[in-house]
């Protein structure tokens, strides 16, 4: 099994914390976004995976690459870096990392969490994983005939033709033969909206014989902006609730109360503090006389005498005084 991971954007709905981490390396419930979705993927499907390639920006630094590598690794895989230089679509992104696209692939995007209870059907010829949404005119949807095989993709219709949103995760029992398709969109200079789209490799698979159907997961979580991304983190914690992952080493509280469920780093000092529900809270992190409530704050943030909720604090951020909802970057300073 390969996994193929597009995670070249610049993620500017998640500014200013993009500007200094790439959006799939934030930490949400103590794990980058990236690790969570690959430990995600590599445990629904089932079986060995040889291979995860990441696509990322040329300038995105050796730390990062690191980093990654460092992720597959932890699932028994080879970490491989693959670049895209211009953003040209979905379809384009995937073939960067043409080499590693071959036998049983997985492809998934960076900016999406979800939770699911099923081993993947690796016999199918495509998996295409979609969620029930109640507003699909910004997503991509599927439309299904009545043995459940995918008859159409449609880009954000419109009027309602179907409810099942593409959450950005597709399985191909032939990765040859996926990239084929892709090559051919490349080499024909067919575009959608100026851009290569997988979509269209996609139908043109379809119309061929094959036969795509959905994958359904029972949540789909968004990390696209601020407030995505938090309630997100409350959602993996809830998932998580009560296991010791959600809890580092020389934690030391003093005349404080932290309602569960959060996660708390390595080296984090609370005093005259109240935490939670749903707080993520790096390492080496100080709070004192505070209130802190649905927010992710990175490594080596130090809160006094402030009310935080709702709010993404980066790393080395300083607050002190009254702040409601915040989103701020990294080694920021708010003093009120």
């Amino acid at each position: 099994m390969q996994i193929i991971i597009p995670m070249a954007g610049k993620g500017k709905r998640m500014r200013p914390h993009t500007l200094t981490v790439p959006k799939p390396l934030i930490a949400v419930a103590g794990k980058p976004i990236v690790q969570r979705l690959v430990e995600d993927i590599t445990k629904v499907c089932g079986q060995k995976v040889q291979e995860i390639a990441y696509v990322i920006g040329p300038d995105f630094g050796k730390e990062v690459e690191q980093t990654l590598i460092k992720i597959a690794e932890g699932q028994g895989a080879k970490g491989t870096i693959h670049y895209q230089d211009k953003a040209l679509g979905t379809a384009h992104a995937i073939m960067c990392a043409k080499d590693a696209i071959k036998g049983k692939t997985v492809v998934a995007f960076a900016d999406t969490l979800f939770k699911a209870d099923f081993v993947m059907d690796t016999n199918q010829e495509g998996v295409i994983w979609v969620q029930k949404i109640e507003d699909p005119r910004q997503f991509g949807v599927v439309k299904l005939d009545t043995a459940g095989v995918i008859t159409d993709f449609v880009e954000k219709p419109a009027e309602f033709v179907s409810d099942l949103a593409i959450i950005g995760i597709y399985y191909f029992k032939d990765g040859d033969y996926l990239k084929k398709e892709l090559q051919y969109l490349l080499d024909n200079n067919i575009k959608e909206k100026g851009e290569y789209q997988l979509t269209n490799a996609l139908e043109n698979m379809k119309a061929k014989g094959t036969k795509f159907v959905p994958g359904k997961v029972s949540e789909w979580l968004d990390c696209g902006n601020k407030d995505a991304t938090v309630f997100t983190n409350q959602r993996v914690l809830e998932f998580h609730k009560g296991k010791p992952e959600l809890k580092g080493k020389n934690i030391k509280t003093e005349n404080s109360i932290i309602i569960e469920p959060c996660f708390i780093g390595d080296d984090v000092n609370i005093s005259n503090s109240i935490i939670g529900p749903h707080v993520s809270i790096g390492s080496g992190s100080t709070i004192t006389n505070a209130l802190v409530k649905n927010s992710i704050l990175q490594n080596s943030v130090k809160i006094n005498n402030a009310n935080i909720s709702n709010s993404m604090l980066g790393e080395g951020a300083e607050v002190k005084g009254k702040a409601l909802d915040l989103s701020i970057s990294d080694y920021t300073q708010i003093i009120a």
